[in-house]
């Protein structure tokens, strides 16, 4: 075990010990390779640095209560991977090789996974970039596949803590018909200048209004939304959002645990009604959400002011997290036991 302050662990990259590569060249995927080095070399008409051919996953191995590590469900990532190829019109990665490097990084990297107990977790980022030299626009004929990993504490700094959040207008994460519902690299730079602009004016992350109507919301940056009413879970449905592995999940429990889900659209004018309201994705697992507060009319959407999450959130999150460390059973199946 490497010698971490394992409890104060940020979400941030901490450099580990290896990661693994695999070159598609010549219509084929190759061997995966192992590496040491946290660079790659790119030739300078790479389609990924000029035409945006990058795609991304994310997804984490715990240690259980039982001292056994778990990944979470990899398999949807490698489907949602697929789609974000197809997406950008990259060469979609084999799930054979897909699964190999994801458990290949974590048994190598095993001493950097956090113990059991203090809530961190080993978090894997598998990418996807076109490699190879294109001047005109066009896909890229070689790529490069690489899973890396680094220990995370929570994505937000406040933890499983009540968070507050910025409802924009003025600016858009994606295009209706365009690539919001694919992990494409495109679609977070999109989201920067106001998720900046949301951190300096004191909110953890900004949530997007539709980017036709400006009258639904759409999501937050790093995650999506969900709200909770008259024993509802409602959370928006739209082709500019992003398949969530996190949501989908929770939208299971809360089946599980006696709420109704509603996939639907999700008006600005419906904020008011929520009696709690959240954002889930891999990185943030559920960040319950104190208020929202729409920048251009100033109007507030409180959901606590006791500064804790209510009682569904914390039964949601209690539910997944216990699945994903071992201390509640896995009904679905979600998790695989890695050998380390």
């Amino acid at each position: 075990m490497k010698n971490i302050d394992w409890k104060s662990l940020p979400f941030g990259y901490v450099k580990t010990d290896y990661n693994i590569r695999c070159y598609y060249r010549n219509g084929k995927w190759g061997e995966l390779e192992i590496s040491s080095s946290e660079n790659v070399e790119l030739h300078i008409a790479s389609t990924v640095l000029h035409y945006g051919q990058a795609a991304f996953e994310g997804l984490k191995a715990y240690r259980g209560k039982d001292g056994k590590v778990r990944l979470f469900r990899w398999e949807e990532n490698w489907k949602r991977l697929q789609l974000s190829a197809e997406t950008v019109l990259m060469k979609p990665v084999n799930k054979e090789v897909f699964r190999e490097a994801c458990f290949k990084a974590v048994e190598m990297n095993s001493e950097f996974i956090p113990p059991y107990g203090t809530g961190g977790s080993l978090y894997l980022r598998p990418f996807l970039i076109g490699s190879g030299a294109k001047v005109g626009v066009s896909p890229a004929d070689e790529y490069l596949f690489i899973v890396f990993v680094t220990p995370v504490g929570p994505y937000f700094k406040e933890g499983f803590k009540p968070v507050k959040m910025q409802l924009v207008k003025d600016y858009d994460r994606a295009a209706p018909m365009g690539t919001g519902h694919a992990k494409v690299g495109g679609n977070y730079a999109a989201g920067l200048r106001a998720g900046e602009r949301a951190h300096h004016e004191g909110f953890a992350a900004s949530i997007f209004a539709d980017s036709k109507t400006k009258l639904y919301i759409d999501e937050a940056g790093p995650a999506n939304f969900f709200g909770i009413k008259d024993g509802k879970y409602i959370t928006p449905d739209s082709h500019s959002i992003l398949c969530s592995i996190t949501n989908m999940s929770i939208r299971q429990i809360a089946e599980e645990i006696g709420l109704t889900v509603e996939r639907r659209p999700v008006a600005i004018a419906e904020l008011g009604s929520f009696e709690e309201a959240g954002a889930c994705g891999t990185a943030a697992i559920i960040s319950p959400i104190a208020l929202i507060q729409d920048r251009e009319t100033g109007e507030q959407f409180v959901y606590t002011t006791a500064g804790e999450p209510g009682p569904w959130c914390q039964k949601l999150y209690k539910y997944l997290t216990g699945v994903q460390y071992g201390e509640v059973e896995d009904k679905f199946g979600w998790c695989e036991f890695v050998n380390c």
